[in-house]
Formats: C-alpha cells, sequence, structure tokens
C-alpha cells in the first residue's frame, strides 16, 4: 500500500509539474492600477470590485495593484502600468506631479483608462479647484446634482459596433446614484450609452434630458472609457455589468 501511495504521488507530481512551471513563469498579459477611497459612499462598491477584478486577474494572467490616493502617483510610477482604473476616486484631490503624471499618461496613450462613476464629480469641493484639463477630458463637463438612493433606468446602447458592447443586450435596466451636469458631454465625446430618464423607477425630479452614462473621449490617444455606474456593489452580480467591465478591461490594456 505504501509503495502505491509513493507511486501515485510520484506520478501526479509528473503530470502537474509542467502546469505549475507554467502559472510560475508565464509572463502576465499587462499590469493594471487601481486606485480607491478607502471609507465614504462607496466602499461597499469598491470592497465588491476588488473582490472582482482579483479574481479576473487570476483567471485572466494579469496582475492588478492598489492605491487610495494619488501620492504613489509619478511618470516613473506610471510606466509599470498597461491599464490605469479609477474605482470612485474623485478628481479634485490630485498634487501637480500627480495631475502632470496622469495627463501625460493618457495623452501620449502609455495605457488605457476606465472611470466608474466618481471621476465626473466636477467642481469646487473640499477647498479644491475645479481641475480644467480633467473637465475637457469627461467632456467639458460640471457636476450639478445626483440622485441619492438612486433609481433604475433603461439604458441604451447607442454604439453596437463598439468592443466593450460585444455581447450586451441593445439596452437593460440597472440603478444607480445617477450624475447630471451644466451640460450634456455629447458634443465633445463619443456617446457609447445613455439612459432615458422617463423610465426611472421611482421617478425622480434631478434630470439633464440627453443624459449619456458611458462613453469615450476620442481626442486623447490613449483608450479611455467612462462609465457612470459605480455606487452600489450588487452591480458585480449583474451578468451585463460584469460582461462591460470584462470587456472594457481587455480593450483599454490593449495598445
Amino acid at each position: 500500500m505504501k509503495t502505491l501511495k509513493k507511486y501515485l504521488l510520484t506520478y501526479l507530481l509528473i503530470i502537474c509539474s509542467p502546469a505549475l512551471a507554467m502559472a510560475q513563469t508565464q509572463q502576465p498579459r499587462f499590469k493594471a492600477i487601481a486606485i480607491a477611497e478607502t471609507g465614504g459612499g462607496h466602499a461597499l462598491f469598491d470592497a465588491a470590485a476588488k473582490i472582482w477584478l482579483n479574481k479576473l486577474a487570476i483567471d485572466s494572467n494579469f496582475t492588478i495593484d492598489y492605491i487610495i490616493n494619488t501620492q504613489p502617483i509619478t511618470k516613473e510610477f506610471l510606466k509599470q502600468y498597461q491599464l490605469f482604473i479609477q474605482l470612485d476616486y474623485p478628481p479634485y484631490p490630485w498634487g501637480k506631479e500627480a495631475q502632470d503624471a496622469f495627463t501625460e499618461y493618457l495623452e501620449q496613450g502609455k495605457g488605457g483608462w476606465i472611470g466608474f462613476h466618481h471621476p465626473t464629480l466636477l467642481g469646487v469641493f473640499d477647498g479644491y479647484p475645479m481641475w480644467q484639463w480633467y473637465s475637457k477630458f469627461m467632456g467639458d463637463i460640471m457636476f450639478k446634482d445626483n440622485i441619492h438612493g438612486g433609481t433604475t433606468a433603461l439604458l441604451t446602447i447607442e454604439d453596437k459596433n463598439h468592443p466593450i458592447m460585444a455581447g450586451l443586450p441593445a439596452s437593460f435596466t440597472t440603478k444607480d446614484e445617477w450624475y447630471t451636469y451644466n451640460r450634456s458631454p455629447r458634443a465633445n465625446v463619443h456617446v457609447l450609452a445613455s439612459i432615458d430618464e422617463n423610465t426611472y423607477v421611482p421617478n425622480r425630479d434631478i434630470k439633464m434630458g440627453d443624459h449619456p452614462v458611458i462613453w469615450t473621449n476620442e481626442h486623447i490617444k490613449a483608450k479611455n472609457i467612462y462609465i457612470a455606474m459605480g455606487h452600489f456593489p450588487e452591480l458585480f452580480q449583474d451578468n451585463v455589468f460584469t460582461t462591460l467591465v470584462r470587456n472594457t478591461i481587455f480593450w483599454a490594456a490593449k495598445k
């Protein structure tokens, strides 16, 4: 019996060793950096996002690191990453060095960018001035209001041929604390999806008319996608949302 066990163990080691060696030596497809606040109203979304992203990274052979503020961001720091994910981190408490590094990263196409929800909180907050370059990047808009507590809305895909929309239905319902702005960004960005404010359940008075919720700024060299959703952790239990995010990650990370 001991001989049989020893034989089986040796056999398993032989057949498993190539797979283990490959897993240990295989280079990651790309490296991503994600920034997210600690605490606050988006902590639950960010926690769910990290769990989901970490699993995707393992399953899909890429690496992901996390930071909680912009202090580490320099041009040298960003050189190691092919994708920058902004998980509910606002556009105002950035130091000058971080602003310059981030601007160059996107304008020169050194890596891709995905922003969820909070990047369009553009205005004067907590004593910080509005970052004008970031406002232009987001479509020359300024934050006006948001729907506290959220509401569901029918989201319609406007560009079905864009790679991030692969496998998604033409329209679907989702919930968030939708932001409104001083104007629609449509004139300055390529809108990929928008919501019909007449489909709010429950109905809310905070509306802006033309209401894009997913878009890309094609005036920037880097691949970039803004996704307005990003308040509720339940989004990561929604197959439509996770398909969208998965598509976006692999599209934005690929040069």
